[in-house]
């Protein structure tokens, strides 16, 4: 089976050795492997996909970054002339368009396939509450597959699609990730549209994608991301601000070891901790952090009256038709009925309050580092406590969207009896990027596939995809700004951080001013060498200040660093050194000074 993660689909297009419609061909035969996995509602069709695959070869790949990539969509999202289920029948109805985010890939040149199956109404963090089957984990058919967004994990996992849409709400794009070895991305709320998707909890769901590594994701999420005026939830991205997912050194939360449960799987808590272990060793300093306010907020998802919200959703069909859900989904979706006006002002009331002692973990770290689920269960354990296990599956995820955090979950390795687990990643709204970055860090050093099918690791993206606006700025600095310079304290006061320690390319000379107090980095066109460097980011804000400061005849231009990128640096005119030392024997000022 050819790869399905996107750089390799990619390049294989471009090479010629493989077409949409051939991807199609082996996908088709690859899915009736599976029939017992109850992966799809509506599944793919030859013809509808081969029309779409040859309308594709007939334009060709330019402008499309997506071209050819095939994705599967949980099926509470629009996809044009399909049935939208939510996983119950009586509720179906054929799309006349096309959810936004599903325009907007498929304008990008990627192939809808077909609808996957979910727990009923997005109602359940398990994966076994259909009428369509319950989901079959893609590494033992035993096991619960996780949800709500079931179907949409286990395609991605089998091998029968590049990524997939779910919903997210209480976990439910970032529970079926962990227990299929996936990455599974919840953006911040409204940077995605949900124009297009039936509601769960409308003001706190988000679309999410399930990927083979969080650089596909990103790339789906560069797509995907758009502000929306069909949707009032909707909103703009923001500068994300300091980029620790690509510093060497950052700082992350892990809870006490009081609010840990693994549910006594000591295989689950050894990979976490072994997961905590990856991220220290990536340069990260672990913060033990109280978690019992985030476990409180949690708790207010489905004890509380955001249980209405899903009342609300589906409130003139449940009343109506109450016997078309299944007994489980509509005992917790009925139970929403039951909330006041007053219960719902006082559990805002306990939420502002809990935000006020969650949020200043943010004054002291960058993001925070949680197992995605305590631990997993048998099919038959699920269906024998439904609610029971069903909330212990949405300790470590319920609380995220309440507090409008970013999230994606990662694989953390697997059990002795082969089952995966994940940890997940989060950050405050609109640290997306970050958070994706040192997430392919994370399983860089994990050093294992994604899926149950890859036969080896993704190779690296030769076009990563655009970064979204920062809203910071990135300087080298040669001299006096270093760690540990007198003049460092000018980057510091101005809120910024370092990013890490490198070189130039070769092709600069390093001389030390007559005050011999500062270097001169002078590109030269040839007899250059490489000289250590440290790259800080700073709030743009700040950027102009910081310049202001620099006295003749140094400058800021932009400096070639040694894995080919251009950054804002220190340079001289060449005119500067006329009477400087020559110092690039030394490699750096920081050895010029330590060799005087």
């Amino acid at each position: 089976m050819t790869s399905l993660a996107i750089p390799a689909l990619l390049a294989a297009y471009r090479s010629g050795s493989l077409t949409p419609s051939m991807v199609v061909d082996q996908l088709l035969t690859h899915n009736d492997l599976y029939p017992e996995h109850a992966i799809w509602i509506t599944p793919p069709e030859r013809e509808r996909l081969m029309a779409q695959a040859h309308a594709l070869e007939a334009t060709g790949m330019e402008g499309l970054s997506l071209y050819g990539v095939p994705f599967a969509i949980k099926d509470n999202i629009d996809l044009q002339g399909l049935a939208t289920t939510c996983a119950c029948p009586a509720y179906a109805r054929i799309a006349s368009s096309s959810a936004a985010v599903v325009q907007r890939l498929v304008r990008a040149g990627a192939i809808a396939l077909g609808k996957t199956n979910m727990d009923q109404f997005a109602t359940g963090l398990n994966g076994t509450r259909s009428p369509y089957g319950a989901c079959r984990n893609a590494f033992d058919q035993a096991y619960i597959s996780g949800g709500s967004s079931s179907g949409s994990a286990v395609a991605v996992a089998l091998g029968l699609a590049s990524f997939s849409l779910g919903t997210d709400t209480a976990g439910s794009g970032r529970v079926p990730a962990a227990f299929n070895n996936l990455v599974g991305f919840k953006p911040t709320g409204g940077l995605i549209s949900t124009q297009g998707v039936v509601p769960a909890c409308r003001s706190l769901d988000t679309v999410s994608v399930f990927a083979l590594s969080a650089t596909d994701a990103q790339r789906v999420f560069t797509v995907a991301q758009a502000q929306d005026g069909a949707d009032p939830y909707s909103r703009p991205a923001q500068p994300h601000g300091f980029d620790f997912g690509r510093a060497t050194r950052f700082r992350f939360a892990v809870p006490a070891h009081k609010d840990l449960e693994f549910f006594g799987d000591r295989d689950a808590e050894r990979l976490f901790f072994n997961a905590v272990g990856r991220l220290q060793a990536l340069g990260g300093s672990a913060v033990e952090i109280d978690f019992a306010p985030f476990l409180e907020v949690a708790r207010l998802l489905y004890d509380g009256p955001w249980v209405a919200e899903r009342y609300q959703a589906i409130r003139d069909f449940i009343d109506a038709q109450p016997a078309a859900l299944l007994e489980v989904t509509r005992g917790i979706t009925l139970g929403g009925a039951g909330f006041s006006a007053a219960d719902t002002f006082a559990a805002q009331y306990r939420l502002r309050a809990l935000r006020r002692l969650c949020d200043p973990v943010w004054d002291h770290v960058d993001c925070i580092v949680t197992p995605t689920a305590g631990t997993i269960f048998t099919r038959a354990q699920l269906m024998a406590e439904p609610l029971a296990r069903n909330t212990d599956l949405g300790r470590y995820t319920n609380f995220v969207n309440l507090l409008d955090y970013a999230a994606v979950a990662v694989p953390a390795g697997f059990r002795r009896d082969g089952l995966p687990l994940g940890v997940t990643l989060l950050a405050r709204a609109h640290q997306d990027l970050p958070l994706l970055h040192l997430a392919q860090r994370y399983l860089n050093l994990l050093g294992q596939p994604c899926g149950a099918m890859e036969p080896a690791l993704v190779p690296d993206d030769p076009d990563p995809p655009q970064d979204l606006l920062s809203g910071q700025m990135r300087v080298a600095v040669v001299g006096a700004h270093l760690q540990g310079m007198p003049l460092n304290s000018q980057l510091i006061e101005r809120g910024a951080r370092l990013i890490g320690a490198t070189r130039t390319a070769p092709v600069y000379r390093l001389h030390a001013l007559a005050d011999g107090k500062r270097p001169a980095l002078v590109r030269v066109a040839d007899a250059g060498v490489p000289i250590a460097c440290e790259v800080w980011e700073l709030p743009a804000q700040g950027f102009a200040a910081f310049v202001s400061e620099v006295a003749a005849p140094l400058g800021i231009g932009k400096v070639l660093l040694e894995d080919a990128s251009w950054v804002n640096g220190f340079i001289c005119e060449p005119i500067g050194v006329d009477n400087a030392v020559d110092i690039s024997a030394f490699g750096g000022w920081r050895a010029y000074l330590e060799a005087r």
